[in-house]
């Protein structure tokens, strides 16, 4: 019975889509900020990054699934889904289609009368263009690179073939990589990198490094990469775990902040973003199921932590979704697979609280938001750490562990400034006041972890009526087409 009624909402949700139109609408296309910091709309509106890791979307769900599930993340927030194109040389779908029947000749990729692999993945293309999603496209998992499984001159021919297929299609992002060093077979991700960009200049492009690195350690100076990303990972403190070349301190494994100014020391600056931090309920240190699980306070800190750091946007992700696991399916990932389907895992609270973050980000000037530590005063250290940032006009202060914030007020303009408490987990605001400028003391304002907000009295960015950021956010993001 259960799933019967599982079925038989994807359905009405496949139905409704349909009826949508059978036409994608139109998605503006994405470029880099003039300051090199931000993502933002070619018409100049901002973009902030809030992605899903739907990793085996184009494998695993069917059509009707693929449809229930984007429209589940449009009503979440969220405004990209990062997908591996194809897992296994060749990858096989929901339908036993395979990606490449022919190797790396692609003129067989589209057998005729087949609904071929490539079909399905332009449907999904097509389905999260309808909801203003971009598909951030993982050209081929890092592993399979890795394990020599694809080179340079397959490489090419590989990149030909997605630029031609993809390069019309508005709601693309290409990343490069996929869980793997930069200094791994670098010779072949520079040979699909420029293939596709030769063919392809509409579209942005980046690179998914291996955990605990940045892709600018690598790439930050290739013309291919447009902005760079990190994956902090799934450790915690002290989860070392035995690697030879251990590429941060010992003890700063949950710090994701400090990729973001790692990053920036790289030259030109580019946009970072963390596009893997630790998952909702996934095993802490990844792969020892007995290990406690992640939890929604711990992704939301993720994303706090790296955005008020300068990222220009946040990717979340959650165990049972990212392997879309289910009844009768084998987890893809660990001994243990996932501890929920994944159509259950979307009600997860992790999942549904990440769009507080990018409405509390649009609520306010974009563009000149920068971070800044010195807003607090005696700060602390590991989950005592209070992260900051601004504009010139406001200031935010993210609080996880309900320690007291003594905060310089006079780091932005306005003799008077007005403050409120977000909660992170419901995106609730308390208005507590009017303040004059200086070094003021504010205690928690929450049961949980949230964010202390002071604008310029002179600026109408929130209401102090205001009872949550949702309502406070700014146009830029509701309307995603042109």
């Amino acid at each position: 019975m259960r799933r019967l009624y599982v079925i038989t909402i994807l359905f009405i949700a496949a139905l409704c889509s349909v009826a949508a139109g059978n036409k994608p609408s139109p998605v503006a296309r994405l470029a880099v900020s003039a300051n090199g910091r931000f993502l933002q709309y070619a018409d100049g509106r901002p973009f902030f990054w809030l992605a899903d890791t739907g990793w085996l979307l184009p494998e695993r769900l069917n059509r009707d699934e693929a449809a229930y599930y984007l429209d589940r993340l449009a009503a979440a927030g969220y405004n990209v889904v990062q997908v591996q194109v194809i897992n296994a040389i060749p990858a096989f779908n929901a339908y036993g289609q395979m990606s490449m029947p022919d190797g790396f000749n692609f003129e067989a990729a589209d057998p005729p009368g087949v609904y071929s692999y490539w079909d399905h993945l332009d449907y999904i293309v097509d389905q999260a263009a309808r909801r203003g999603i971009f598909v951030g496209m993982v050209c081929i998992w890092g592993g399979m690179v890795k394990a020599g499984l694809m080179d340079a001159d397959e490489a090419r021919a590989y990149g030909r073939f997605l630029a031609s297929r993809y390069k019309d299609k508005p709601n693309i992002v290409w990343i490069m990589g996929g869980d793997i060093q930069g200094d791994i077979r670098t010779e072949v991700w520079d040979a699909l990198a420029t293939t596709i960009k030769s063919a392809d200049s509409n579209h942005l492009m980046t690179f998914h490094p291996r955990g605990r690195y940045t892709s600018a350690r690598w790439f930050n100076d290739r013309r291919w990469l447009d902005f760079n990303m990190f994956q902090s990972g799934h450790r915690r403190y002290g989860q070392r775990m035995g690697n030879k070349d251990y590429p941060i301190p010992d003890g700063t494994e949950e710090d994701n902040w400090m990729y973001v100014d790692s990053t920036w020391k790289h030259k030109p600056l580019k946009p970072v973003l963390d596009g893997e931090p630790s998952y909702e309920d996934i095993p802490q240190g990844l792969h020892d199921g007995r290990e406690p699980r992640w939890q929604a306070s711990d992704v939301r800190r993720y994303a706090y932590w790296s955005v008020f750091a300068g990222s220009c946007g946040h990717t979340y992700g959650h165990n049972a979704i990212m392997q879309f696991a289910k009844p009768g399916v084998a987890g893809a990932y660990f001994a243990d697979g996932a501890a929920k389907p994944w159509y259950k895992a979307l009600d997860d609270p992790g999942f549904n609280q990440m769009k507080y973050l990018k409405h509390l980000m649009l609520a306010v000037p974009y563009f000149d938001r920068v971070p800044d530590q010195g807003i607090v005063q005696g700060n602390g250290t590991r989950h005592d750490r209070l992260a900051a940032t601004r504009g010139r006009d406001y200031l935010m202060v993210y609080n996880c562990t309900g320690r007291d914030m003594a905060v310089d007020l006079g780091r932005i303009s306005g003799e008077s400034k007005r403050v409120w408490w977000m909660d992170a987990a419901t995106g609730r605001l308390a208005y507590l006041g009017e303040h004059s400028g200086g070094v003021r003391t504010f205690r928690y304002h929450g049961s949980g972890d949230g964010v202390l907000i002071a604008i310029d009295s002179a600026k109408g960015y929130i209401s102090p009526s205001q009872q949550s950021i949702v309502a406070a956010a700014a146009p830029a993001e509701k309307d995603l087409t042109e």
